[in-house]
């Protein structure tokens, strides 16, 4: 029997278990560009837009196409401030040169 994601399968968001830790990491940052690099269904991403409404560029890296689609749709209110990226943030060097990124205030990689 295969076993299945529910995010790529039944569009089921994945719920985020680390948001108060993660939040707690970037309290009192000032952010303006940030990079995910496992971004999944987006519950990290809305909470970190959330808490800090300066961030002006957030760019959201994953491999999974089905989750990149859940997310767009997650963070559709922060859709001006989004990009998403299909891929692996192990390159995400190559990532930020090609959106012509030269600083990063915030990473979040799982």
């Amino acid at each position: 029997m295969k076993r299945t994601s529910p995010s790529s399968n039944n569009k089921r968001p994945h719920t985020p278990i680390m948001v108060d830790e993660v939040l707690k990491g970037f309290d009192g940052v000032e952010l303006k560009v940030f990079y995910e690099g496992t971004l999944g269904a987006g519950g990290h991403a809305s909470a970190i837009l959330e808490a800090h409404p300066e961030i002006e560029r957030y760019i959201g890296c994953d491999k999974d196409p089905d989750a990149l689609e859940i997310a767009e749709e997650v963070l559709s209110p922060w859709k001006e401030k989004i990009e998403l990226v299909q891929g692996n943030f192990a390159d995400l060097d190559l990532q930020l040169q090609e959106r012509g990124i030269e600083q990063v205030n915030g990473f979040f990689l799982t």
